[in-house]
């Protein structure tokens, strides 16, 4: 009985894997999006991104703590900013320091193979206009490109081990992202796919 079972699941799986590309609907939380953040941007030993300095400058500009979340229709980043804003003498930054914090929004958008975001707003400014000109273009240009994920290259990835696991070679030939949207809690990705199994 188990082996007819095996053998009608491996016959149904070749034969999806025939079948032209369909739809399949990906649901992303908003902590996975703020593990790829982390992984790809905040990526020294302390979980920060130096916008001006390092962590052996006397004066420094860095954002940590990003925090991912939704809103109406878009990607909400929440980042902590720390700054020693001055200049730097005998090891020490004479000047000013300021620990405040900044939101940005997105759009999510599909771009072929990669979930992506565009339209970038300011939602809450750190409050200090020599800090803002360093971490305006961080949170419009840098945080939603380092978001992006190319979400062919990940399945294909993860499928790359699936003979050692399942004992079907499984190959992603065809990803197309039609859409995204926010819908409550998720990030809802509409796309099309083709998989072959061997």
């Amino acid at each position: 009985m188990k082996r007819h079972l095996l053998t009608l699941l491996a016959g149904l799986v070749l034969a999806l894997a025939s079948v032209p590309a369909r739809a399949l609907e990906l649901r992303i939380t908003a902590k996975a999006l703020e593990r790829t953040l982390q992984a790809q941007l905040f990526t020294n030993i302390e979980g920060r991104y130096y916008m001006r300095g390092d962590p052996n400058s006397a004066c420094f500009v860095y954002a940590d703590q990003p925090h991912v979340s939704f809103q109406d229709d878009r990607v909400v980043v929440h980042v902590r900013t720390n700054s020693r804003l001055g200049t730097g003498m005998f090891g020490k930054c004479v000047g000013l320091g300021f620990n405040t914090q900044a939101d940005v929004s997105f759009i999510p958008d599909a771009e072929g193979e990669t979930i992506g975001f565009r339209d970038a707003r300011i939602e809450r400014f750190t409050g200090n206009k020599e800090l803002d000109f360093l971490v305006v273009p961080f949170l419009s240009r840098k945080l939603p490109q380092q978001m992006k994920v190319n979400a062919a290259d990940m399945l294909r990835s993860l499928l790359a081990t699936s003979l050692q696991s399942t004992g079907y070679a499984m190959k992603l030939t065809n990803l197309k992202i039609h859409s995204m949207q926010v819908q409550k809690d998720v990030l809802i990705v509409d796309l099309d796919g083709s998989l072959d199994v061997d």
